[in-house]
């Protein structure tokens, strides 16, 4: 399946310009750390860097929710320090699903790009 696939990169690049090969080339497969950083390039860094800051920020009250939740000696105190708890870890969770959604979607737009690469790769084909 492999060597399939270096093919048909083969066959697209050598109907491309050298501008839309190199285009093609940035388009390829990211690894985990290169989609993460990939996350704060674009437009919506911006909401990527607060994301980021109110993760570290409900980590921190999950971690005091929890010391105190530990050094409460009433039941009720413990209920509502355990809750605290819950609800910041529910918020750090949810804000990491937003990042991973978001990588998703990036990684998306990347493949339909290639595919809009191919087609007009194609069409120039078709019409030699």
């Amino acid at each position: 399946m492999k060597t399939n696939m270096e093919d048909i990169d083969k066959l697209i690049k050598e109907t491309l310009t050298e501008e839309e090969a190199k285009f093609y080339d940035d388009l390829d497969e990211q690894n985990v750390l290169q989609m993460v950083w990939g996350l704060f390039r674009g437009k919506n860094k911006w909401i990527m860097y607060m994301m980021n800051f109110m993760t570290l920020v409900f980590f921190g009250l999950f971690i005091y929710c929890l010391i105190e939740f530990f050094k409460a000696e009433i039941t009720f105190n413990m209920i509502k320090w355990a809750t605290g708890s819950i609800i910041f870890l529910i918020g750090v969770s949810m804000l990491k699903v937003f990042a991973w959604m978001q990588m998703d979607k990036n990684a998306l737009l990347r493949e339909i790009k290639r595919l809009e690469l191919q087609l007009s790769s194609l069409s120039g084909r078709m019409s030699e």
